[in-house]
C-alpha cells in the first residue's frame, strides 16, 4: 500500500491541536501538583473571616498592667475589674472582714490592691481558657488566688488601716515611704569628700 499523504492544511490543524493538548496537560500536571502538596498558612487566605475581600480581623492586643493605663484606658479597664471583683471574686472567696483579714470598699483607691487585683483577673482569664485544660484552674487557685488574698489582706497589708468590721466602714490611705537619699539630693548639692563612695580618690 501507498502512504497515505495529507495536505498541508491538514497537517497544520492537527499540529495545533496537539500543541494545545500537550499544554492543557501541563497545566492539568501543575494543578494535580498544587493539590497533593499540604496547603501553606496563607493557602486558605480568601476562606473564613477575610472571603470576599473582607480584612481579617485585628489580633487583639495584649493585656498591660492596670497602672501602665491612663485615662479612659484605666477607667474602662478598673471598671471590668471592679465587676469582676465584686460579682465574682468577693462573694466567693471573700471570707468575712476581720482584724486578720481587712478589707475596703474602696479598694479601687489603693494603687498596690489594685495592681494585685488586676494581675489576679488576668492569671484567671488564662487559666479558664480552655487551652490551659482540665487543670487550668486548679493551678489558679493553687498558684496565684491564695497568694494574691493572703497578701491584700494580710494583718500588716496595704488595707490593714481600713474595715476589720463589716459594720463599720472605713477607708485610710497610708502614706508610703519617702524617696531614698541618693535620689532626694541633687549630685550639685555638696561633692562628696575624697574617697567617699562614688568618688575615687584623687
Amino acid at each position: 500500500m501507498e502512504p497515505v499523504r495529507l495536505p498541508d492544511t491538514d497537517l497544520e490543524s492537527i499540529e495545533a491541536s496537539v500543541r494545545k493538548l500537550l499544554k492543557q496537560s501541563a497545566q492539568q500536571a501543575k494543578q494535580l501538583d498544587s493539590l497533593s502538596t499540604e496547603p501553606g498558612p496563607r493557602a486558605l487566605d480568601g476562606f473564613g473571616p477575610g472571603f470576599a475581600g473582607l480584612p481579617l480581623p485585628s489580633a487583639s492586643p495584649e493585656p498591660r498592667p492596670i497602672l501602665e493605663l491612663d485615662g479612659e484606658e484605666y477607667e474602662d479597664e478598673l471598671d471590668s475589674l471592679s465587676d469582676w471583683v465584686d460579682d465574682f471574686l468577693m462573694p466567693i472567696y471573700g471570707a468575712e472582714v476581720t482584724t486578720a483579714t481587712p478589707w475596703c470598699q474602696q479598694w479601687q483607691e489603693h494603687d498596690c490592691v489594685v495592681a494585685w487585683l488586676h494581675a489576679l483577673w488576668l492569671a484567671y482569664q488564662q487559666h479558664k481558657d480552655l487551652e490551659a485544660g482540665p487543670s487550668g484552674l486548679f493551678v489558679w487557685h493553687r498558684d496565684f488566688l491564695t497568694h494574691a488574698m493572703t497578701t491584700v489582706r494580710a494583718p500588716g497589708g496595704p488595707l490593714s488601716a481600713c474595715m476589720t468590721d463589716p459594720d463599720r466602714p472605713a477607708h485610710r490611705l497610708l502614706p508610703g515611704p519617702k524617696p531614698s537619699t541618693r535620689a532626694a539630693s541633687s549630685p550639685t548639692d555638696e561633692p562628696p569628700a575624697v574617697g567617699e563612695p562614688g568618688r575615687a580618690a584623687a
